[in-house]
C-alpha cells in the first residue's frame, strides 16, 4: 500500500481508506494458551478508536478496508469460552461494515473477501511474467499428477488419507509427504519442481478449506484438482476464472471418502487437446495470482494486489450509490 501510485492524505479525496492493522499478527501471539480477553484486546482497542475518527463517521467504515493475513476462522470465535478458537474481530458489528480481505474468507458469510496466498515469485517487471509463462508452458511433464501434503488424522471428515493412499497405489502419482518439523515441503525448489513436472495437482482441504498449495501449482501450469468447492470456487471470486471447469477438475470429497472412484482414472480420460485448453487457462491465469515485487511497477500486466484495490473501490463505490 505505501508504493501504490495512488495514494492521498487527504481522506475527503479517498475512493477507500486502507487501515493499517495487522490483525494476522495480531491474533497470531495469542492462538495458543491466552484468554478470551488477551485475544480481543487490540482488536476492540483498534475498533473502537476508529469509530471516534471523522473519516469513519461518513459511511459508518464502509469506505473501509484492512487484510487479515489469516484464515476468517481465526476472527470468528463463538464463545467467550478461554478453550474457543480465535477472537472475535469478524463478530464486532463495527468491523462487519469494512471490507476485510483474507487468504481464506467465509463461504457462509459476505462480510470478508479471499485474496490469494503469496507464492515464491514476485517479479519486478512484466517481460519476467511473460518468460515464465512461455517456461511454464514448455516444461516437460513427466507425471499424471502428484499431491504435496499431510495426512490430517484429527480431522474425521478429512480425505487426505485417502488422497495419500491413492496416490500410492497409482501408476502415474508423486507424493511429497509433509511432516511436522524439518520436511522438503518447506523447500521451495523441491515444491516448485514436484507441481512443474505434474499435469495435475491434487488440492484436498487441510487444516480449513483452502492451501497455499493452490496458487504454488497454478504458478508451475499445474493444472489444479479441487475436492469442496469452498477451497477456491466460493472464494478468489477476484482472481480466479469464473468458469472453474475451464482451469480445474472437480471431485466431489463423498466420491473419494467412499471409494467410488479412482482419481488416475478419472484424470486419464483427459485428452492432450483437454489438457492444453486447461494449462492454457491456468497460465493465462498465473499475472492475476501473484504478487510483484513492491518497489517496482508492472506495466500493463494486473497482479493480486491490482486485482484486489481495484475490486475494493468498486465494491465501496457500489455501495456509496446504493446508500444514496
Amino acid at each position: 500500500m505505501k508504493q501504490y501510485s495512488c495514494l492521498t492524505n487527504d481522506s475527503s479525496k479517498a475512493a477507500a481508506i486502507y487501515v493499517p492493522f495487522y490483525a494476522g499478527i495480531d491474533i497470531a501471539r495469542y492462538l495458543w494458551g491466552a484468554n478470551t480477553t488477551i485475544r480481543d484486546h487490540t482488536s476492540l482497542a483498534v475498533v473502537d478508536w476508529l469509530q471516534k475518527q471523522p473519516q469513519w463517521k461518513i459511511m459508518g467504515g464502509q469506505d473501509h478496508f484492512i487484510v487479515t493475513g489469516r484464515p476468517t476462522w481465526d476472527f470468528r470465535r463463538q464463545t467467550d469460552q478461554d478453550n474457543d478458537w480465535g477472537n472475535r474481530l469478524m463478530l464486532l458489528p463495527a468491523a462487519k461494515n469494512m471490507t476485510i480481505l483474507m487468504v481464506e474468507a467465509s463461504p457462509f458469510h459476505n462480510d470478508d473477501f479471499a485474496i490469494p496466498y503469496p507464492t515464491y515469485f514476485h517479479p519486478s517487471r512484466d517481460i519476467e511474467i511473460q518468460e515464465w509463462q512461455n517456461r511454464m508452458r514448455n516444461t516437460n511433464r513427466t507425471d499424471l499428477f502428484s499431491f504435496a501434503g499431510a495426512p490430517r488424522p484429527g480431522i474425521d471428515t478429512s480425505i487426505r488419507g485417502q488422497i495419500i493412499d491413492q496416490c500410492r497405489n497409482a501408476t502415474h502419482c508423486m507424493l511429497l509427504k509433509c511432516h511436522m518439523g524439518a520436511s522438503k515441503c518447506h523447500h521451495p525448489d523441491v515444491v516448485m519442481k514436484l507441481f512443474q513436472s505434474s499435469v495435475f495437482c491434487l488440492q484436498p482441504s487441510g487444516d480449513s478449506y483452502t492451501r497455499r498449495s493452490t496458487f504454488d501449482s497454478i504458478l508451475a501450469g499445474c493444472i489444479p484438482v479441487f475436492f469442496d468447492p469452498f477451497s477456491a470456487y466460493t472464494q478468489y471470486t477476484w482472481h480466479l476464472p469464473s468458469d472453474a471447469s475451464s482451469y480445474s477438475v472437480f471431485i466431489p470429497e463423498d466420491d473419494i471418502r467412499e471409494s467410488r472412484v479412482s482419481i488416475e482414472n478419472i484424470l486419464l480420460r483427459y485428452s492432450s487437446e483437454q489438457i492444453q485448453l486447461l494449462r492454457e487457462k491456468v497460465i493465462a491465469t498465473i499475472p492475476g495470482i501473484l504478487y510483484a515485487n513492491p518497489l517496482a511497477r508492472l506495466e500493463t500486466e494486473k497482479d493480486a494486489f491490482d486485482l484486489t484495490v481495484h475490486a475494493v473501490i468498486s465494491r465501496i463505490a457500489n455501495l456509496q450509490v446504493s446508500d444514496r
